[in-house]
């Protein structure tokens, strides 16, 4: 996912083994990458998080809707992002009936989020933390972001709805409509709604998906079916 060997072991802590691969190689969000993955034969599937982070950001820094200061990602996931250990992990945390944060300020996704952000705007800045919840499946990002200059509520839908209006598995909702992972759990969408915050020169975005399809297996089959020329929506919808 990475395209610096030394941002590899920055964040993984261990030298990349294949760095002379990684110019061979694509990181693949299926809705902004498109038919160039069809270039590549090793293929970048975004993590769970920079899934739900990206997909509604990007569009909007292109467009120069929001100021890339401040940006505050809270994101909160089922406990099966934790990987295959987190009973071990958590078994003194009473995982069923608590929500604990973790990775602060060093979560590995930090690495994907800053690498794909910076292509719009390399002064952007951000602060994610991620949190385990009592539920076993998917993710819902609370997103903070301030407007720019002549920027709006209706601005930035009417950008989210224009840029995605061909993707198959991307749905964004009446403003100020409340989300949650229910409406996404067993299928490969995500979930956008723009809010107003009580300040009016910011807005809340909540971006919600499955972190086990459209934030794993299912997206990799998007991204596999594009790069075969087979229809998007093939052994997923």
């Amino acid at each position: 996912r990475l395209e610096k060997g030394s941002e590899y072991l920055k964040w993984y802590k261990q030298k990349h083994r294949a760095v002379n691969n990684i110019k061979k190689s694509i990181y693949s969000l299926p809705e902004i990458t498109g038919n160039k993955i069809k270039k590549f034969n090793i293929i970048g599937c975004p993590g769970c998080y920079p899934t739900s982070i990206l997909i509604p950001l990007i569009p909007l820094l292109k467009k120069k809707l929001i100021k890339i200061k401040n940006i505050i990602i809270d994101s909160k996931s089922g406990y099966s992002g934790a990987g295959r250990s987190v009973h071990k992990k958590y078994k003194n945390k009473n995982l069923y009936e608590s929500l604990s944060a973790y990775g602060v300020g060093f979560h590995r996704h930090n690495s994907e989020i800053e690498q794909e952000l910076k292509k719009y705007n390399k002064n952007i800045e951000f602060d994610f933390t991620p949190h385990l919840t009592p539920m076993f499946r998917g993710i819902l990002s609370t997103i903070y972001i301030d407007l720019s200059k002549n920027s709006s509520q209706l601005k930035i839908i009417k950008e989210l709805k224009k840029f995605y209006k061909k993707c198959n598995f991307i749905k964004i909702q009446k403003r100020d409509k409340l989300i949650s992972t229910n409406e996404v759990i067993n299928t490969n969408y995500c979930n956008i709604s723009v809010c107003k915050s009580k300040n009016g020169s910011k807005l809340v975005i909540l971006s919600s998906i499955d972190n086990l399809i459209k934030g794993g297996a299912g997206q990799a089959i998007q991204n596999l079916n594009i790069k075969f020329n087979l229809p998007e929506t093939t052994g997923i919808k």
